[in-house]
């Protein structure tokens, strides 16, 4: 079954699946900022455009491109940035 999910007024959607390695969801971000929180260890793939994030318990931001990911684990919050449409693939754990 493929969900259907919106966040932040619409400006954050995606689709969420399950294959025989786990949950993941494919989402478009409208540029903002936004403040994310887990409930399980996230990795998280920019597809296209770039996401400038604060990961939890740092003090500087990090960009992150087309093809990079960065993981956040389980029960923690942390904040990104787009200026432009944004795609990615995040897979929980």
């Amino acid at each position: 079954m493929i969900s259907n999910n919106a966040y932040f007024n619409d400006n954050v959607k995606s689709l969420g699946y399950t294959t025989t390695e786990g949950n993941s969801t494919l989402g478009v971000m409208n540029p903002g900022e936004y403040e994310f929180a887990t409930s399980k260890h996230e990795t998280m793939r920019v597809i296209e455009g770039q996401m400038v994030v604060k990961l939890p318990n740092a003090t500087d931001w990090a960009t992150f491109n087309a093809g990079e990911a960065y993981e956040i684990d389980a029960n923690e919050k942390f904040q990104v940035k787009v200026s432009s449409q944004t795609s990615y693939l995040c897979t929980y754990k």
